[in-house]
């Protein structure tokens, strides 16, 4: 609250440095993660923020953009005097080919580091009004547009309260993505995760197990059963899943706890197949904000955010 506070924001020059765009990549929350990054950038440069392209991500097969998911006017009038923002860039300039800035090593830290030797730095060094107008972008300025937020209180509507929201993360690609292997899935999980795999070789011998004991590797379906009940977690109790599309081994869970929501049987077939995968991302973070509880079975950018 404190930093969000309008009065922390210095007043914007009158005239700007240019327009800068953050073109972000990857899961909606890494997405989300990369834009409030960008927001405090802006804000040192003092430049016009122009709206976020969402990149198309062949990883995660996304090809939603900003106003897909969040409501774009909301998000300009609750920046105002912390970054100026822009849905597109003036006419007169474009068409003018953007400039990409150098950002390798070499050019952007070898030449400081030759100078400081230990040079150090992080967003806890912004000066205090960068760090309001990321405090402003992450907690108060990103809301979900007008129809998801209408979706997601109609899916608040049809789970039985109280209830627990789960962040079960053992789809295909995920468990490929952390280079993992596992023991007693079936066939047809296995094959789904190699298909995943592509280039991606697995950890073998004490490097797997060095990265399993710290965590790095995704919890299956029947080892967090096992621990909800270990931690007490009676079968009865209502869960809200929050996954992507192909959970596997998702059976050994639901034999445990049998009082199990997804979004694919609450939404209408036409609802949950028009969606992308961001939108349907949107709808387990809202869900998750407005739960009794939340578990995360693996680190990442949704549990930051």
């Amino acid at each position: 609250d404190y930093l969000c506070n309008s009065s922390l924001a210095a007043t914007l020059p009158i005239k700007n440095n240019g327009y800068i765009r953050i073109d972000c990549y990857g899961g909606l929350n890494q997405m989300r993660h990369d834009l409030c990054d960008g927001i405090g950038i802006a804000r040192l440069l003092n430049a016009t923020m122009v709206l976020s392209k969402f990149e198309v991500a062949a990883y995660w097969n996304e090809s939603s953009n900003f106003a897909d998911v969040f409501d774009v006017d909301y998000f300009i009038e609750k920046m105002k005097g912390f970054v100026a923002i822009v849905k597109g860039l003036p006419e007169e300039i474009a068409s003018e080919e953007p400039f990409k800035v150098d950002c390798t090593s070499e050019r952007a830290i070898l030449t400081m580091l030759r100078a400081c030797f230990l040079p150090s730095w992080s967003i806890t060094m912004y000066l205090l009004h960068a760090k309001a107008s990321i405090c402003r972008d992450c907690y108060d300025a990103l809301h979900l547009n007008r129809a998801l937020e209408a979706k997601g209180s109609e899916l608040l509507k049809a789970i039985p309260e109280p209830f627990l929201s789960l962040h079960l993360r053992f789809e295909p690609d995920m468990v490929a993505y952390s280079q993992c292997l596992y023991e007693g899935l079936s066939s047809a999980s296995l094959a789904a995760i190699e298909a995943a795999r592509g280039d991606r070789k697995s950890w073998t011998g004490d490097a797997a197990r060095v990265r399993r004991n710290r965590g790095k590797c995704p919890l299956t379906p029947n080892e967090m059963a096992f621990i909800l009940q270990a931690f007490g977690i009676s079968p009865s109790t209502t869960i809200c899943l929050a996954a992507g599309d192909g959970l596997v081994e998702i059976e050994g869970f639901i034999s445990v706890y049998t009082n199990v929501y997804t979004k694919s049987s609450l939404l209408s077939n036409e609802d949950f197949d028009r969606m992308h995968r961001n939108t349907k991302a949107a709808l387990d973070y809202y869900v998750s904000m407005h739960t009794d509880a939340y578990v995360a079975t693996y680190f990442g950018n949704m549990d930051k955010m």
